[in-house]
């Protein structure tokens, strides 16, 4: 059972949502949020992303009942109940672990249902399918305009009786530039990355984190020890749901030299989350934010901006500090409710009214990226 979380989604999405967006690194359905700690005692760890091929409210049989229950009773405008299978999955996923074909999926203006990117060395990548494929049938039946969580639930085949595991297989029916055909899929058992490094103009590294599933600091640290000496980098937050609280702070590790990046109550006692010694204190360091940056990414931003460590340019945060702690029920579901909130190293506090303000705020129609090289070129 995990410890006390953040998590951000809103009780009309809750399940849907935190099922649907686990990871991060291959996207695709939608956006949840939240962070956990796992851990009950100090130094515990804590979630938040969003994944790809994970569904929440996708048509499988579920039983939360007791939770469900207890949610309903509580008030708690963050609370979520998971039936024990939603819940698993959900456990998996904050391993950084999914089963699926590592196809993420993405809804056209138009309403087509098309391939956003494949997982490398996934069952969908050795199957020859690219980004911009469209998924015109999945086992014989058209999506027919339905919700991007329908063709993920069907991808992974959660809307079978029985969740399919690895193994198992879907019949894709493809078109790309006017060609259709079909291929059959096997799922797996596969890991997100995620995070990304791009370098599109010279001197500036932009690592981009999409939650903080376990493994996601260790990612970034190698990213940022593979920047080229004299790059600055660029840490780009958009879109980042939260993930777990310890893999934030082992984050903000690679940036300080040891010292307090968070603190966070657990039923009003006192806990405290603090970096590591020995990080890259010299690299001039740029953050994006904009209002998909939540929970746990939200900490990590503003850990950063109260330590003097870097500038954020963007928009305002999501604004969620509170922290939700899953409790197992008798009969086995999973209900998470809250049970406290976190505290920047400033002492601020990140709510709706209250999120974590950019120090170089951008505006419509400006290019975030390029004020943020701008801003990197000054500390250069």
């Amino acid at each position: 059972m995990s410890g006390p979380t953040d998590r951000l989604t809103p009780r009309s999405v809750r399940r849907g949502a935190a099922l649907a967006c686990v990871f991060a690194g291959v996207l695709m359905s939608g956006a949840a949020t939240g962070s956990w700690v796992e851990d009950p005692e100090p130094g515990g760890s804590g979630w938040a992303g969003r994944a790809p091929e994970a569904a929440g409210d996708d048509g499988a049989p579920r039983d939360a009942g007791d939770a469900d229950r207890l949610v309903s009773r509580s008030g708690d405008r963050w609370a979520a109940a998971y039936s024990p299978q939603e819940y698993e999955r959900l456990r998996l996923s904050l391993e950084g672990e999914y089963v699926g074909t590592g196809i993420a999926v993405s809804r056209t203006p138009d309403g087509r249902i098309v391939v956003g990117e494949v997982h490398a060395g996934s069952p969908a990548e050795k199957a020859g399918i690219l980004p911009g494929d469209e998924i015109v049938t999945i086992d014989g039946a058209g999506l027919d305009g339905g919700a991007v969580t329908d063709a993920v639930g069907r991808l992974r085949g959660s809307d079978q009786p029985t969740a399919a595991g690895p193994g198992s297989t879907v019949l894709l029916g493809l078109a790309r530039a006017g060609e259709q055909w079909e291929t059959e899929v096997a799922r797996a058992r596969l890991t997100a990355e995620t995070v990304t490094v791009t370098r599109e103009v010279p001197g500036v590294t932009r690592i981009h984190v999409s939650s903080f599933t376990r493994g996601a600091a260790d990612q970034l640290r190698e990213a940022v020890e593979r920047v080229p000496a004299g790059d600055a980098v660029l840490l780009d937050l958009r879109g980042n749901g939260g993930g777990l609280l310890t893999e934030a702070a082992r984050a903000a590790s690679v940036f300080l030299d040891g010292g307090l990046v968070a603190t966070y109550d657990v039923h009003g006692e006192q806990r405290a989350l603090h970096a590591e010694p020995g990080g890259d204190t010299a690299t001039p360091l740029v953050v994006l934010v904009d209002g998909g940056t939540m929970s746990s990414a939200e900490l990590l931003a503003a850990a950063l901006q109260d330590r003097n460590r870097a500038v954020l340019v963007g928009s305002r945060t999501f604004g969620k500090g509170t922290v939700q702690m899953p409790s197992e029920q008798p009969d086995g579901s999973v209900a998470e409710l809250t049970v406290g909130h976190y505290v920047t190293p400033s002492g601020r506090t990140v709510d709706e009214e209250r999120p974590v303000e950019p120090d170089l705020p951008v505006g419509a129609g400006e290019d975030a990226e390029a004020k943020a090289r701008t801003v990197l070129a000054g500390l250069a």
